[in-house]
């Protein structure tokens, strides 16, 4: 891959489920950091068609950052690199408890005739995803969790944006 001219940071959550909040979070955060001309932050919340047409806007990379249940302990964080070609099969593994889907986004934007460009998802496993009556505020575990995801964002930023990347792996 070449080098991106646009990446876009998009936080996802629901404030008012907990653990949920993650994303939105870390997105709030990361607005506060210094970070290259090329990196837009926006958190999406539950915005599912914002989040559609941002990244429809020519955007080389797509770096989501949302809560996500892969069965480990509540609080760790994952980088994981969804395969696009198998959209279908994302809806299991991306599906969380709120109102936006991101397998979801994806699928509609295919149908629109775009592109996504590179993804990755930044994901915290919850320890609380959804409250009967709602609940303000992340687990104290998810809490924890923010400043290694946004860390994790700031790496990925910094290696896609490297002038020569594959001389890290040894090819020239």
């Amino acid at each position: 891959m070449s080098r991106p001219n646009k990446i876009l940071v998009a936080g996802i959550g629901n404030i008012f489920l907990g653990d949920d909040a993650f994303g939105s979070e870390v997105a709030r955060r990361l607005m506060n950091e210094r970070l290259p001309p090329e990196v837009r932050v926006i958190d999406f919340g539950i915005r599912a068609y914002d989040l559609a047409y941002a990244i429809m806007d020519g955007y080389d990379v797509t770096i989501l950052i949302d809560i996500t249940a892969q069965g480990q302990a509540p609080g760790t964080v994952y980088m994981i690199e969804p395969d696009l070609n198998q959209l279908e099969q994302l809806d299991a593994n991306l599906a969380d408890a709120h109102s936006m889907n991101p397998a979801k986004v994806l699928q509609m934007i295919r149908r629109f005739g775009n592109s996504s460009g590179k993804l990755y998802l930044i994901g915290c496993e919850p320890a609380i995803l959804e409250a009967e009556d709602g609940q303000i505020g992340m687990s104290k575990t998810v809490e924890k969790s923010v400043p290694q995801a946004i860390e994790w964002v700031k790496t990925l930023v910094d290696d896609l944006l490297k002038e020569n990347p594959m001389k890290e792996v040894g090819t020239t």
